[in-house]
């Protein structure tokens, strides 16, 4: 059953209860995943493994996320920097027992020249001391799939015409 999560704002990036923070390289430029991440939203399935379908809602200022395994997402997206910033909050799921939850990707130029991009990606979130717990204990899969996702975009960035 979907139900309604306590809003939060950007700030709750670095409030958080539980703040899971991963960071990785990428060879294309800062804008190219930026693009990916912010404005080609349906190309989402195509590179993270663990999402089944994403698409603009409200005009683009939110989202509609399916994950393996039947979780879904409404998000409102909250920050939408080209070539620096994309962070969004869930509204509404189907997850038990989160309440809140924030999702924030920096990305900063890297590489030779800052011909690539370093991303960082922050998972925000509170509920009950045992979704606390969970999320700890998840972070080596959330972490590999982060890795694994960045690697993918990579290369079908790589693969795209600039």
């Amino acid at each position: 059953m979907a139900r309604r999560l306590r809003p939060v704002e950007l700030d709750f990036v670095g409030t958080a209860p539980t703040r899971l923070v991963f960071t990785a390289g990428l060879s294309a430029p800062p804008e190219a995943v930026y693009r990916a991440l912010a404005e080609d939203v349906t190309g989402w399935p195509g590179w993270f493994g663990a999402v089944t379908m994403c698409r603009p809602t409200a005009g683009g200022a939110g989202r509609e996320v399916r994950l393996k395994g039947g979780i879904r997402f409404q998000e409102t997206i909250l920050a939408s920097e080209p070539g620096e910033r994309y962070a969004y909050r869930v509204d509404v799921t189907n997850a038990p027992a989160i309440r809140a939850l924030l999702e924030e990707w920096r990305l900063t130029p890297a590489g030779p020249a800052g011909t690539g991009t370093r991303v960082r990606w922050t998972f925000a979130a509170t509920g009950p001391a045992p979704l606390r717990l969970a999320l700890r204990l998840g972070r080596p899969g959330l972490g590999r799939a982060f890795r694994d996702a960045v690697r993918a975009l990579d290369r079908r960035l790589a693969s795209t015409p600039a």
